[in-house]
């Protein structure tokens, strides 16, 4: 059995600021963290996480529909999902897989996220191909945000976009940059102020690269957010958002709080290594 340490704490709705959104308890959608003793362990829980939500949203619905994310650390659960230990549990036929995030780049290219979910993961269980719903990160930017919009509404049979309604996913993958950006959202850009449209471009100008992201609007409409974050180089911004105020302009995934669902971190230790001991 995997060991891990778990505290709950309430967290910040975007729009209405806390001055300490990680851990005001007065907010009445709780996070869940967890901290386990290394990157690999933590895969493992996302695992069994990922085939937990999937049977229920099956059972539930009839379908499970989740959006992964990219990074080391998703393609490190992507490849234990692979396995015969976890793929056999997940009903692949009725599972629908998107992206949260992808950069503008061929779907051939190394740096694509649908490359590496699909080397790691897709490529090695029965999901239909109909059920595969990629960013064409390959088109012109703006062109492909609008075009995965319908792709999304298509899916969520919303065919009419309207503000403040979005469909809900069952599951959101999210990771966590050492600038505190998640999905392609990052410190100070645009999209931050998005409210009505699901997905937009934006140039990453520390990536020096153009992305179609989830808007916040759209990612916390989810039923359930799963942040992976492992590696000692993540040690000074999980800091910051366990422990520091006004955090919420600085790093955007601070921001992240389903209206209607839940939040979920995993940490390994190196990642949670410099988050002050409670008194």
């Amino acid at each position: 059995r995997t060991s891990s340490r778990k505290v709950l704490a309430a967290g910040p709705n975007p729009q209405r600021p806390r001055k300490h959104p990680m851990s005001d308890l007065s907010d009445a959608m709780r996070q869940e963290f967890h901290v386990v003793e290394s990157a690999e362990a933590l895969s493992r829980t996302a695992a069994e996480d990922f085939v937990r939500c999937a049977a229920e949203a099956i059972r539930e619905r009839g379908r499970f529909i989740v959006a992964l994310s990219g990074g080391s650390t998703p393609k490190s659960l992507f490849e234990l999902l692979a396995t015969g230990e976890f793929a056999s549990r997940v009903d692949w036929p009725n599972v629908h897989v998107c992206w949260g995030d992808e950069r503008c780049v061929s779907p051939d290219d190394e740096r694509s996220n649908f490359r590496m979910a699909s080397d790691a993961l897709l490529d090695h269980v029965p999901l239909l191909g109909a059920n595969i719903h990629r960013m064409r990160g390959e088109d012109a930017p703006d062109v492909a945000a609008a075009e995965y919009a319908g792709t999304l509404r298509d899916l969520f049979n919303m065919p009419q976009q309207c503000d403040d309604e979005f469909p809900s996913f069952d599951l959101i993958l999210l990771g966590l940059g050492t600038d505190g950006h998640t999905a392609s959202l990052f410190p100070h850009s645009a999209a931050l102020d998005e409210r009505s449209r699901w997905i937009v471009a934006e140039y990453g100008e520390s990536v020096a690269m153009w992305r179609i992201t989830f808007t916040l609007p759209l990612i916390n409409a989810s039923r359930r957010v799963l942040f992976l974050v492992a590696g000692a180089d993540k040690a000074d911004v999980v800091r910051d958002l366990r422990s520091s105020t006004n955090v919420l302009d600085r790093l955007p995934a601070a921001r992240i709080a389903p209206n209607h669902g839940s939040v979920q971190w995993l940490f390994d230790r190196a990642a949670y290594s410099k988050v002050p001991t409670p008194a």
